[in-house]
């Protein structure tokens, strides 16, 4: 049975998000019948961060790598000194990222899985706001994503737990700037640890197009729109915003575009209007800038 949990939090100059995610957390702590450490690990915060977890009441460590594995290796060996005991089996460690909130029932759930005998839990995502994305990224989000008929294949850091018996045996979170996760579930599968792939432990998690790691969550998620759809999606949404490149004129609903004119009664995104104005041929599941063959729809001028 589990006697105490122990959370680590990494944190890279989170502090608009941070105070969320430590809220949720404490809610979570409060749901478990055993002691729960909650730990920050702020890597290189050049903002309040620290600041802003000591007012949550957050205790703290501070390293200077910019390596989120790092972060969470270190705060793993701080929240194992704490929470040093004759049977590690009956710690359990869990992650989150300083950008997501998790649920009241988190820990509840994984401790629940624990005390059923797994050794390592994976939990699943969902985005809290598709804002900074073109509007079919959620879309393509959802279908890649959904469910199927067998367990759920995801790995995030944002949402693991593991026993601390089970961490030791696979060596801890390599310091890798991103896939770090993966890593520590490859290398405790080989020591042979239990692992659950859990529908029931989902947390929520900022769809942001600035990543902190280079290949982790928010760079998946700017693959599912094709590069040049973003970047014009992205012009016309800071056009709209500022009143740049992009106005309206007559009343058939002309568009100006620099120098093409396009008729866009019904542009309901920009994406839709990507679509209706240039074609694209794709080749190999990418979408390549050198084939790239404009439509006229209107009048060039």
């Amino acid at each position: 049975m589990i006697e105490a949990v122990a959370v680590v939090v990494p944190a890279h100059n989170e502090e608009t998000l941070l105070p969320a995610c430590l809220t949720a957390l404490r809610q979570a702590a409060r749901r478990v019948s055993v002691p729960v450490h909650l730990l920050v690990a702020a890597d290189s915060c050049t903002d309040r961060t620290v600041a802003v977890a000591r007012a949550c009441g957050a205790p703290i460590i501070g390293i200077r790598a910019r390596n989120v594995g790092a972060a969470r290796a270190a705060g793993m060996r701080e929240l194992l000194r704490l929470t040093a005991g004759p049977d590690p089996a009956a710690i359990w460690l869990a992650t989150t990222d300083a950008d997501t909130v998790v649920p009241p029932n988190w820990l509840q759930r994984q401790v629940a899985h624990a005390d059923r005998g797994w050794d390592v839990v994976l939990g699943t995502i969902t985005v809290a706001d598709w804002s900074e994305h073109p509007p079919h990224v959620s879309a393509a989000f959802a279908a890649r994503y959904g469910p199927g008929d067998r367990p759920h294949p995801h790995v995030h850091g944002a949402n693991i737990g593991i026993r601390a018996s089970a961490y030791r045996a696979a060596g801890g979170f390599r310091p890798l700037r991103s896939a770090e996760d993966h890593a520590l579930l490859a290398a405790a599968a080989q020591a042979s640890c239990s692992v659950l792939s859990a529908d029931d432990v989902m947390v929520e998690t900022s769809g942001r197009r600035h990543a902190r790691a280079p290949h982790g969550f928010s760079h998946l998620l700017r693959t599912l729109a094709p590069a040049p759809q973003r970047q014009l999606w992205l012009s016309l949404r800071s056009a709209g915003t500022s009143g740049g490149m992009a106005e309206t004129s007559d009343a058939a609903g002309d568009l100006r575009l620099g120098t093409v004119v396009i008729n866009v009664q019904d542009m309901r995104c920009a994406v839709d209007f990507w679509t209706a104005t240039l074609g694209y041929v794709r080749r190999e599941g990418e979408w390549d800038p050198q084939f790239m063959m404009p439509v006229a729809r209107g009048n060039r001028k």
